[in-house]
């Protein structure tokens, strides 16, 4: 469970896609989608689909799994998720898209870290600085330019083909 009052600041990672709000949203909304736009996920499978209830699995090409549990649903808009590793809560997530014009949208996807919320802020500081946040930065900014790789180009992404990740790569 989360400390309140101790949870790190959000990593917002956002990105414009020259592809309409509807094409964007049926990319991140269908079953299982992140095999078609995420550049370290191997397998995504899916145990409820869509909606506020929904729950996947992501198994990442180093081999680590972890759980996506959904706690609201926007149709057209966006979803907020919380997931989880070994039972407990490594992140927030929020995803968003927002109409930037007729033919484009704006993905947004902000992430807010647990992985070091039982420590006291003085603890945590540095290595959630030098370590936690950037490493983040990093996989997020695959992620959104594997979505918008997908929706512009109609084809999946390859793993590591925005470059590898520490964390997640094989």
């Amino acid at each position: 469970m989360r400390n309140q009052g101790r949870e790190s600041k959000p990593i917002v990672v956002s990105r414009s896609i020259a592809a309409g709000i509807d094409q964007t949203w049926a990319a991140i909304s269908a079953p299982g989608y992140l095999v078609e736009c995420h550049p370290f996920c191997r397998e995504n499978t899916v145990q409820a689909w869509p909606g506020k209830d929904s729950h996947d699995t992501i198994e990442y090409y180093n081999g680590r799994t972890v759980e996506r549990q959904f706690t609201s649903w926007r149709d057209g808009s966006g979803y907020e998720l919380v997931v989880y590793g070994a039972r407990r809560p490594l992140a927030t997530v929020l995803w968003r898209v927002a109409a930037a014009g007729s033919d484009s949208t704006v993905l947004t996807i902000s992430l807010t870290s647990h992985l070091l919320d039982q420590r006291p802020r003085p603890v945590r500081w540095i290595p959630e600085r030098l370590i936690v946040r950037p490493r983040l930065r990093r996989y997020l900014r695959s992620v959104v330019r594997g979505v918008e790789w997908r929706v512009t180009t109609g084809r999946p992404v390859s793993c590591n083909q925005f470059g590898s990740h520490s964390w997640f790569s094989p």
